[in-house]
């Protein structure tokens, strides 16, 4: 291991190094530019061997890697925000052809109005793609699933390409030690397509999907993704084995929960936070869970924990407009509980310490439905 003191952005370039893709699709967006600017860096100085393609728009990011991954090789890109809308089309279809694509999301609000700063608005509206969805806390958390993302994609019983989610700026742009390994000590294989582009040995690709056949071609998506929760169980317990580092079980990771009477339930790197304010105020009855991968949801996990406390809240910064949080619409079936729902940080803003301060006298009260943090609206609203 190599202990280097660097951004976000740059532990996720330098576990692609390691991981060693074949293509790169690359176009600049904010926050997420870096990555791709720390990639071509080391590509120009032959650092990593991959073909850098710089493209004309996140549209064609996507479609490079597709083409890229239909040949047989590794492939990733990233991006953020409008991008990934832009590439919205294309995600659909990577899913739907089972191609292990991994891309870096340095979440972004999505306009309008146009705003640059963090929420997960952007890949929360790309959770119904067929994409798995990590989401990470911390810089050294980002190497570590970069490295996961693939050995889960490629795995044969799976065949899902994966966001690694990291806040944009919270995360994407502080700097933090990282430990970074060596080499990847045999944890990663060579990839293994299970089809590729043969001109000797011809077969159909992206093939039309008439009515009788359309539908399987979902299901076998959704039970691959219900199978993905066990192998990205096995992938952290492996990775552990191997480098000393587990993120819970791969699926959530729990905090403060053994003496807690309520829960907060997050994501991302706000849930650091979180865990700085629990150990601050010297917090006993209050305990974190941290989903890491949104998709799959780990449902099972999530019931069986949420049923033993009084009350739960979830911390989120993002809004399904018209019914709440995402993350709170899917946890209100696990629980006959009180769950209350707090949407903060939307557009970049600011999660404080007194707002979560207020969070938890409001999961003491055993609160339930809709709260905006730090709103500045005023008056009652008769929804």
């Amino acid at each position: 291991m190599v202990k280097k003191v660097v951004e976000a952005s740059q532990a996720i370039a330098e576990a692609l190094k390691l991981c060693k893709p074949a293509v790169i699709a690359a176009y600049p967006i904010t926050p997420q530019t870096h990555i791709v600017e720390h990639l071509s860096q080391m590509v120009a100085d032959g650092d990593l061997k991959s073909e850098y393609i710089r493209v004309e728009s996140e549209h064609s990011a996507m479609s490079a890697c597709f083409g890229a991954a239909c040949a047989g090789v590794r492939t990733f890109t990233a991006t953020a925000s409008q991008g990934l809308e832009l590439m919205h089309e294309i995600l659909h279809i990577v899913s739907g052809s089972r191609l292990p694509i991994v891309m870096a999301v340095a979440n972004r609000a999505v306009s309008g109005p146009i705003n640059i700063w963090n929420d997960w608005s952007d890949a929360m509206a790309a959770r119904d793609c067929g994409w798995i969805q990590l989401y990470c806390e911390t810089a050294q958390e980002a190497l570590d699933t970069v490295i996961q993302a693939y050995k889960i994609s490629e795995n044969h019983e799976i065949l899902l390409p994966t966001m690694v989610c990291i806040d944009g700026f919270y995360l994407s742009h502080t700097y933090e030690p990282v430990d970074v390994p060596d080499s990847l000590n045999g944890f990663l294989p060579d990839y293994d397509p299970v089809v590729s582009i043969d001109m000797k040995n011809p077969i159909t690709q992206g093939s039309f999907g008439t009515p009788p056949h359309f539908q399987e071609f979902r299901e076998q998506q959704y039970h691959a993704m219900n199978r993905a929760k066990r192998v990205i169980k096995q992938t952290n317990k492996e990775f552990a084995e191997k480098f000393g580092r587990s993120y819970g079980n791969g699926l959530i990771e729990t905090y403060n929960i053994d003496k807690a009477k309520h829960i907060i339930i997050s994501l991302g790197s706000i849930c650091g936070t979180i865990k700085y304010l629990l150990e601050k105020d010297n917090i006993k009855d209050v305990g974190l869970v941290r989903i890491k991968s949104f998709r799959p949801f780990p449902e099972e996990e999530l019931r069986e924990i949420l049923n033993e406390y009084e009350s739960v809240g979830v911390l989120e910064k993002a809004v399904t407009l018209g019914i709440g949080g995402p993350v709170w619409s899917e946890l209100r079936g696990l629980t006959s509980k009180p769950i209350a729902d707090f949407i903060g940080g939307l557009g970049g803003r600011d999660i404080t310490l007194d707002n979560i301060r207020e969070v938890f006298d409001k999961i003491r009260s055993s609160d339930t439905g809709v709260h905006w943090l730090g709103s500045k609206l005023k008056g009652d609203y008769d929804d």
